[in-house]
């Protein structure tokens, strides 16, 4: 069967066995490209496994489904408290980064690696609800309320994620971004567009940062009331400079979110279905190209241009 891999810095389509072992058989129908995917062929990390960790498909009885990319161990202290993002394994139990992910055409994955998908979601589409969970978990832990006016930093998929579910919250959502594209995709979703050039109002109760640079930061901070909240919603590479003296000047709280767990009983990943099923303009919106793996290369050159209007590049095997 065909999968995407990274050979030479490059990424290419590989012939590969059929996955084997225990576990539910998954025929892939969707496979997101993610920005962590794109900074890890940039980097150049050497990568000997399958690529891609927002993925959804169909067991083999038929069930749509989405897969959730940790395969945690279940039994450290912080899986148990429902905080498996932290597994002590670490990046070994991440699909897509430290063993074989879903842009290919069958996994084998354990049972609680699986999300059934509520009526109305298709498959193809599924793969949203992994990018969803992060925003849903990380907003969470921010303590979001419907009294709250909410600013985001970046129009990628995080950042619009982050649209969508704040929006089930409050109706002050603040969408900033660079391209028109995104721009667009935030007032389908509900934001109001904000200005970075215009906007120096200090009166956000929660800023999130989806953009991880020196300079979204420190708009979070002139954006956030004082005593307000700046959650750090992204992928952080490198080293910041963080506005320290700011921040602490208006006495802001800092929240950090990576990936998604488990609320009590509730998973961000069954929020993230139930979310996508609630808000039928998510996938049409977020999903703005579809392609088949042996397409792979264009793929990725697609989702690397943002200027080109391209928000989320699916695979559809």
């Amino acid at each position: 069967m065909k999968a995407v891999r990274c050979h030479n810095h490059e990424i290419c389509v590989h012939e590969v066995p059929e996955p084997a072992g225990l576990g539910v058989r998954v025929r892939v129908a969707s496979a997101g490209i993610c920005g962590s995917d794109l900074h890890m062929l940039q980097q150049g990390f050497p990568i000997p496994f399958t690529l891609g960790h927002e993925i959804a498909g169909v067991t083999d009885n038929g069930i749509p489904v989405a897969i959730e990319p940790s395969v945690y161990c279940g039994h450290c202290e912080r899986c148990v408290r429902g905080d498996y993002n932290l597994c002590v394994r670490g990046t070994e139990t991440i699909m897509g980064v430290g063993r074989d992910g879903g842009m290919t055409e069958h996994l084998v994955v354990p049972e609680h690696c699986l999300v059934p998908l509520p009526g109305g979601i298709r498959a193809e589409d599924a793969c949203l609800v992994e990018p969803l969970s992060v925003a849903v978990r990380g907003i969470a832990k921010a303590g979001i309320t419907d009294k709250h006016k909410v600013a985001i930093i970046g129009g990628g998929s995080i950042g619009l994620c982050a649209v969508a579910v704040a929006r089930q919250a409050t109706e002050w959502v603040h969408l900033f971004a660079r391209h028109p594209a995104q721009l667009r995709a935030g007032e389908i979703l509900g934001a109001t567009l904000g200005d970075a050039s215009t906007d120096t109002s200090e009166n956000y109760d929660l800023v999130i940062d989806c953009a991880g640079t020196d300079a979204a930061l420190e708009q979070a901070a002139n954006l956030c009331r004082h005593g307000g909240t700046v959650l750090m919603l992204a992928t952080y590479w490198e080293g910041l400079t963080f506005p320290a003296m700011q921040m602490t000047m208006k006495e802001l709280r800092t929240v950090t979110s990576m990936a998604q767990g488990r609320q009590g009983l509730v998973r961000d990943v069954d929020i993230a279905a139930a979310t996508l099923a609630k808000n039928p303009l998510i996938a049409p919106t977020l999903i703005t190209h579809r392609l088949p793996l042996e397409a792979a290369a264009e793929a990725f050159d697609i989702a690397a241009d943002r200027k080109q209007g391209a928000i989320k590049v699916a695979f559809n095997p």
